[in-house]
């Protein structure tokens, strides 16, 4: 890999840590508000709401200027949102404005994999960069956990600056402090972050014509036979894994009689079975390969359901990394193809942002389902045989649909494919 691939990945990795920290200090700050059940699944609802409402907008912006300064800018605006919380802003609001940063980030993040790399290094580039983020899900759900711990945050208040009284005096404003850190750790390695020399025609700045332009790339992707199958599946797959982060913590509390702070190690396991998984992706299966994988997707829907008899802690540490191993092992490749194909077929700022909108668009879906089935008392156990069903039948159902495109035609010679000039 080029040099400049590894501060793309040291970056990433500081900014969806504190993204993951921040996550769990909201949720500790919405029950210190008393706050119901129901309005933590709002905490991701909000932040993927960005995503959704900025995606015509966000792929010109990133396709606008060196990727690195787009990264750094938005990172900006996540230490923003951060430090609305400083201020007493409801923390759904707050996180949501870390969420507008992060759907500007994203098609930057994504987009300079295409710039920088051929198509044959897109999957282990894709392996590496999800194997790293899931590392950051991990340690930063950890460090959340770990921030709101009173023990821990005594230790943290202990600490005084000489003639400087900062205003922190509670275990979620020393948490606060420890994640906007992580935030300036992005934003230096976002500066270092190398100019790749690709260049695209002016970006249009009018939103109508933003919007037709944004409208048009989407139904392009969808109609494609290759782009609609990954579309399909990296969609369901971020949809169903969002909610399964906020499940994993209910399923702790409820089988297993773990808190808050300690359940966020059971969501730090399940991302290591996904880095393991992506890991093991970008090694063995090859960008020709990638469709190859869909059963696993499957086998994970199916395997999320034997949840619910377990209520021993040291068959839940197994089981997370063996259901996070198959999401990540049929994510990776799939979304490598995504990527190569939405780069042939247009700008890669816009094929990225035409792909978070649609898989943000499942995580409000499905969030919105899953705050409605707990503000209806639905035993967990219910709505984890409900939810793994759902996302076994879905993948059988994308199956089918590529089964019936190839007798068409044969969709799978067309990767690899150059872009044409």
């Amino acid at each position: 890999m080029k040099r400049g691939f590894y501060t793309i990945m040291a970056a990433q990795f500081f900014s969806s840590l504190a993204d993951n920290a921040l996550l769990i200090a909201a949720m500790a700050l919405l029950v210190s508000m008393h706050e119901p059940a129901w309005m933590t699944p709002l905490l991701k609802w909000s932040f993927a709401l960005s995503y959704v409402l900025l995606a015509a907008f966000v792929g010109a912006f990133a396709d606008s200027r060196p990727k690195g300064k787009v990264m750094f800018i938005t990172n900006l605006i996540k230490v923003g949102g951060c430090a609305l919380m400083f201020f007493d802003v409801h923390p759904v609001i707050a996180y949501g404005v870390v969420g507008f940063g992060a759907a500007a980030y994203s098609p930057a993040k994504y987009g300079i994999l295409t710039e920088l790399l051929p198509p044959e290094k897109l999957v282990a580039a894709n392996g590496w960069i999800e194997g790293l983020t899931i590392s950051s899900i991990i340690l930063g759900v950890l460090l959340g956990g770990k921030l709101i711990d009173p023990n821990i945050s005594a230790v943290l208040l202990s600490f005084d600056f000489p003639l400087i009284d900062l205003g922190v005096d509670s275990i979620n404003e020393s948490a606060l402090c420890v994640i906007t850190g992580c935030y300036v750790v992005a934003a230096i390695f976002n500066r270092y972050i190398p100019d790749t020399g690709a260049k695209y025609h002016k970006q249009e700045s009018n939103p109508i014509c933003l919007l037709r332009d944004f409208a048009h790339c989407s139904v392009r992707l969808w109609k494609d036979k290759l782009g609609q199958i990954s579309l399909s599946v990296t969609t369901l797959f971020w949809g169903a894994g969002a909610t399964l982060q906020l499940l994993v913590l209910e399923w702790a509390k409820v089988n297993l009689n773990m808190p808050l702070n300690k359940g966020t190690e059971l969501q730090g396991v399940f991302a290591l079975g996904i880095a393991l998984g992506a890991l093991f992706a970008a090694r063995i299966v090859p960008l020709k390969k990638s469709l190859s994988v869909m059963p696993l997707g499957i086998a994970m829907g199916l395997v999320v359901t034997s949840m619910i008899f377990v209520k021993s802690v040291w068959l839940a540490y197994p089981l997370l990394i063996f259901i996070g191993g198959l999401a990540g092992f049929f994510v990776v490749p799939m979304n490598a193809l995504l990527q190569h194909r939405g780069h042939v077929l247009m700008s890669a700022g816009h094929s990225i942002a035409v792909q978070n909108f649609n898989e943000n668009l499942s995580i409000l879906v499905v969030l919105a389902i899953y705050s409605f089935m707990v503000s209806l008392q639905l035993h967990t156990s219910i709505i984890i045989v409900i939810f793994g069903l759902f996302v076994a039948s879905t993948m059988y159902a994308v199956m089918l649909k590529h089964k019936a495109n190839q007798k068409i035609f044969d969709s799978v010679a067309l990767i690899g494919e150059q872009k044409h000039e």
